[in-house]
């Protein structure tokens, strides 16, 4: 049943167009993602989809008793309500009820001790009863505790007010918010912003048990990985569906982008070759083939010009260079602890932090909201001092840091101004062209920092750090706000950088492709995890439920082995079972392959017999009329004539090698 149906559906705003002829539809219980550029329109096909903005053509239907939840970035709350209080707005109808059941008690009780008849109100206190058990009322109050600390809202911040929350707060509360609603639909809107590697976990497994549909916009590739099956791309204003989650769509699109250059690039090919026959029709004087040629240029006129494929807007330039290679020890640090405020209002964040980072490490710091990850990167980088312990950078170590509230940038300068005061030794047209490398072109490089968005902003510090020539990169929440093709590239500079690297990131997909170390910050210290994500995953859940030895990633030891015989004797019984009867699949695709392999190499070898006849009888053709031209020949007619015949022969000739060719060539 198609719950969700976008048909045809256009929005511009006055001149800029930003969708044009979207449609798509969803099932009930289908999952998709929106994924896209910054800017690619987004945001704006869910306003559309929410009611929050009209389309300029195209209509939008949601089935009849389809319930849709939206989730608003920062919610919609009364800033004097409290968390568990708005959250009790959501269960209004149950709590009404619960008041109304109340009054109903009292009111039998005050009845029946005045020797009243009460047997109608005790019948509508029943009805009323089984209404709300049916409902969950006696378990709606749990269910909002569970939900808030699964959102990392403990019970002692059930009475906060709502304008006493940061903005990751209210949005985490908001996304409670409409979970406990549990509309047929639900349309999220970045809803992983904010939240800790620890309650992303449980969003997802929330979600992968959720009973309605969802659409989500996301740049968070681990969560489209683990939460959706079909994914939704807006590129060049055109929404394109794929079936899978975010790792198969990127391998399909590739594929795409790939048969879409293949058929680009044969249609030039094409026209080349049109042309060159048409070229060598033409060098020969026989009316045959001039007929051919004036054919040929026919076609090839009522041909359309091909048009190289479009894949979405710039991509920016990334590649970190160290100015100068550092000692082998990087950075060490012992018993590092920090904590804020004084006496009965003192926090401590950590304490007995140790490590040691060796040159060419890519490291990553995980651990919970507030555990003090940004604190103890500010304290690596020398802004912060720590309370206890010391630290000392190694020899020719020279840091470049990366502040995910891009703090370091001056809000009032302009885009080119805050580059130039940071590198004086750029030109104004080196550092112009820099910025495009960044997707700063034009008029861009004159707007003020504070005009640029999250995304450009972060684009904006990667260029300043990318030009620093640091061999040590501390980088704070650096794929926050980029989308995903920026963060591929991100990703790709960093794997190719021969530098050293500590980043601090809840990015799971980027966890998984770029450290070799992944580092836990916790209250007691680090502790160091040797592998990507998914080991440190599996590493804290043996630790939970108590096994003891874990083989480190890349030893594979006995299991290996039993994979290898298991390998082997299926490839033994595959031969068995095709010796008698019918080949498998993979036997039929390679003996196939292998006979059209063997027909290209015969037409490959026809076709140059082809070209070297033609290629002979051209030179013959050259020949035999600059010998005509000389004053030997053309005095004497019987010669002449001889050589006229041999002439016509030799072009009649070369019209039956250009009908062989062209055979050859299809």
């Amino acid at each position: 049943m198609i719950i969700l149906s976008v048909k045809n559906l256009t929005k511009a705003y006055g001149t800029e167009v930003i969708l044009k002829d979207v449609s798509f539809h969803l099932n009930r219980g289908e999952r998709a993602g929106i994924v896209g550029a910054n800017g690619a329109g987004k945001s704006t096909l869910m306003n559309i989809l929410t009611g929050r903005a009209a389309a300029d053509e195209g209509d939008v239907f949601i089935a009849p008793n389809i319930c849709a939840g939206y989730l608003k970035q920062g919610g919609n709350f009364d800033p004097a309500g409290s968390v568990f209080g708005e959250m009790l707005k959501v269960f209004s109808g149950l709590v009404e009820t619960e008041r109304e059941m109340e009054a109903l008690s009292q009111q039998i009780a005050r009845e029946s001790e005045a020797g009243k008849p009460v047997d109608a109100l005790l019948h509508r206190y029943d009805r009323l009863t089984e209404e709300f058990k049916a409902k969950n009322g006696y378990g709606y109050r749990s269910e909002i505790t569970g939900i808030l600390s699964s959102m990392a809202f403990s019970e002692s911040m059930h009475d906060k007010t709502i304008a006493t929350l940061s903005g990751g707060e209210r949005t985490r509360l908001a996304l409670a918010a409409l979970l406990l609603q549990k509309p047929d639909l639900l349309l999220l809107d970045e809803p992983t912003n904010h939240l800790d590697i620890g309650t992303l976990k449980w969003l997802e497994q929330y979600l992968k048990n959720y009973a309605g549909s969802i659409v989500v916009v996301s740049h968070d590739r681990y969560f489209l990985d683990q939460t959706v099956s079909r994914i939704f791309e807006i590129e060049n204003h055109k929404l394109t569906a794929y079936g899978g989650n975010y790792s198969e769509f990127a391998e399909k699109k590739r594929q795409r982008r790939e048969i879409e250059e293949e058929q680009y690039e044969n249609q030039v090919q094409e026209i080349k070759r049109q042309e060159e026959i048409i070229r060598r029709f033409k060098q020969h004087g026989t009316e045959k083939l001039a007929k051919r040629a004036r054919s040929r240029e026919k076609q090839l006129a009522r041909t359309e010009a091909p048009e190289r494929p479009q894949h979405g807007p710039g991509r920016i330039k990334m590649r970190f260079r160290q100015k100068f290679k550092s000692g082998g020890d990087v950075l060490r640090a012992e018993g590092l602890a920090k904590g804020f405020g004084h006496g009965g209002t003192r926090r401590e964040l950590f304490s007995g932090v140790d490590f040691d980072v060796k040159n060419g490490e890519h490291i990553c710091m995980v651990g919970a909201n507030g555990a003090g990850k940004s604190t103890l990167l500010k304290i690596l980088n020398g802004e912060l001092a720590p309370d206890a312990g010391w630290l000392q950078l190694g020899h020719n170590v020279l840091a470049g840091y990366y502040d995910q509230e891009q703090e370091m940038l001056d809000g009032e300068k302009t885009v080119l101004d805050e580059m130039t005061g940071a590198y004086r030794l750029y030109s104004d047209t080196e550092m112009r062209s820099a910025l495009g490398r960044f997707l700063f072109s034009g008029d861009m490089a004159f707007q003020k920092v504070a005009s640029l968005s999250g995304g450009e902003r972060a684009r904006l510090s990667l260029l300043k750090l990318m030009l620093s020539g640091a061999n040590l990169l501390i980088l704070d929440e650096p794929t926050n706000h980029l989308d995903i093709n920026a963060k591929e590239i991100f990703e790709e500079a960093l794997r190719d950088f021969p530098g050293t690297a500590l980043i601090v990131s809840h990015d799971r997909y980027f966890l998984n492709r770029i450290p070799s170390r992944i580092m836990e910050l916790t209250a007691g210290g680090l502790v160091n995890y040797l592998g990507g994500y998914d080991y440190y995953v599996e590493k804290k859940e043996a630790e939970a439920s108590g096994k003891r030895h874990l083989a480190e990633p890349g030893k594979t030891g006995e299991t290996a082995s039993a994979g290898e015989s298991r390998t082997g004797a299926g490839a033994e019984s595959v031969r068995e079972g095709s010796a008698g009867g019918k080949l498998p699949d993979s036997a039929e695709q390679r003996r196939l392959a292998k006979l059209q392999q063997t027909e290209q190499r015969r037409a490959a070898k026809e076709l140059e017999q082809a070209e070297k006849e033609i290629a002979g009888l051209e030179a013959e053709i050259r020949a035999l009329e600059e010998k005509m031209c000389d004053a030997s020949v053309c005095t004497d007619h019987v010669l002449l004539h001889s050589c006229a015949g041999e002439l016509q022969a030799a072009k009649d000739a070369l019209a039956r090698a250009y009908d062989k060719w062209m055979a050859h060539l299809g």
